[in-house]
């Protein structure tokens, strides 16, 4: 999870303080709104927009940005773990192995099997050590994985086929442990060593587990790897899998989300999880430093969907007022300090943070929606905020 930690935790600076809320009409001015035109947008292409909503061959990309919803953050599994360590789209054995650090044996099993697409998070109870992108030692953390199959029999397949090959990278170390409670779950662990790995299949997905406690004790892992089964199967089975021969038909940017988020450029665009993305809440809960203060908010403001588009976030709430109360609310947790905000632009609130070389930020609430703009100069922010309320004027 090192990579997805790293890259999350630069995202999360800007979405913790971006926000808007929106509807609205096609730039035509009404009363009590002002006539966008009149705004200085710059050269940001600021006119309404649909991407082209073919995967072009990304629908794994896809697949697996709408599973990060069916992986419970780590603070459901229990309320001290509320350190969100990110999370990761999966959309490729590769990914499996080396971004989400799955054990190498699991290779061929993945790729035997019909690996059709995953998403991973990590939490704990502490922040990382600093400089470093694993737990610290003296914490409680859980990776976990979800990961998706043609079918349900070719998922329970390679369930065991997954905690076989993991299990005999250490045969002589390894021993096998039983869950009552979840009789086709596989779990093993080391004796003296305090982490537990389990395996279970879900449906067409497999769930698997790394946990991680301070002190070696075999019924206390057993009863946090119950804990996190007992988050997860709900999640899994809330969750609509798109049918594994329609994977490649879903739609980049199905409610225009993208569309309505402020990029330099438009042309050439494809789904990047970092860069070019939609998600639901669990996305941006995951890389929270209190995950029950991100829960909260976006519980009590209706935060239902959101877009990720180079420096920009946006959000969909419930309504105005809900998206002013989540920007105050972000703004608030992350202790930043009042900027000056572009002239003549309604509902803008800007800020500078501490961290980063982009630390220049503008929200702007349209509406139902709520868009965060980053940049690297204070008059660069502002020039973006008022194209983004522009775009967004014209959008909707």
């Amino acid at each position: 999870m090192a990579h997805a930690a790293r890259v999350f935790t630069a995202v999360t600076c800007l979405a913790l303080t971006a926000l808007l809320t929106g509807c609205g009409t096609k730039g035509t001015p009404v009363a009590a709104e002002m006539d966008v035109r009149t705004l200085d947008s710059g050269t940001y292409p600021v006119n309404r927009f649909t991407y082209d909503r073919n995967s072009n061959g990304n629908g794994a990309t896809l697949e697996g940005m709408r599973m990060a919803d069916a992986v419970a953050p780590a603070v459901k599994i229990d309320p001290s773990l509320k350190v969100g360590r990110g999370g990761v789209v999966l959309s490729s054995v590769a990914d499996v192995v080396s971004v989400s650090r799955l054990s190498s044996s699991a290779k061929p099993v993945l790729a035997n099997r019909g690996f059709i697409a995953g998403y991973a998070n990590s939490g704990a109870d502490m922040e990382d050590p600093a400089g470093k992108d694993t737990p610290d030692p003296n914490s409680t953390s859980v990776t976990l994985r979800l990961l998706r199959f043609p079918s349900a029999d070719s998922a329970k397949l390679a369930a065991k086929e997954l905690e076989d090959a993991d299990f005999n990278v250490a045969l002589n170390q390894n021993q096998k442990l039983t869950m009552p409670e979840y009789p086709d779950a596989f779990a093993h662990w080391r004796p003296n060593v305090g982490n537990i790995g389990v395996t279970m299949a879900r449906k067409e997905f497999v769930i698997s587990v790394f946990l991680a406690r301070p002190t070696v004790d075999k019924a206390d892992l057993l009863s946090w790897a119950k804990k996190t089964l007992d988050a997860e199967v709900p999640a899994v089975d809330a969750f609509a899998p798109t049918p594994a021969d329609k994977v490649d038909q879903l739609p980049v940017d199905p409610d225009r989300l993208l569309a309505r988020a402020l990029v330099a450029d438009r042309d050439n665009r494809k789904p990047d999880q970092d860069n070019f993305a939609v998600y639901g809440p669990n996305w941006m809960i995951g890389l929270a430093g209190d995950m029950a203060l991100r829960t909260r908010l976006f519980t009590d403001t209706g935060m239902d969907q959101m877009a990720v588009a180079d420096d920009t976030l946006l959000f969909r709430v419930r309504d105005a007022k809900a998206g002013a109360d989540l920007v105050a609310g972000l703004i608030l947790s992350l202790n930043e300090t009042s900027a000056g905000a572009p002239d003549k632009v309604p509902e803008v609130k800007c800020v500078h943070h501490k961290s980063g070389d982009i630390n220049n930020r503008c929200y702007v609430i349209y509406k139902r929606y709520v868009a965060g703009v980053s940049a690297g100069t204070e008059a660069e922010a502002q020039k973006m905020a008022a194209a983004q309320y522009t775009l967004l004027a014209n959008s909707l």
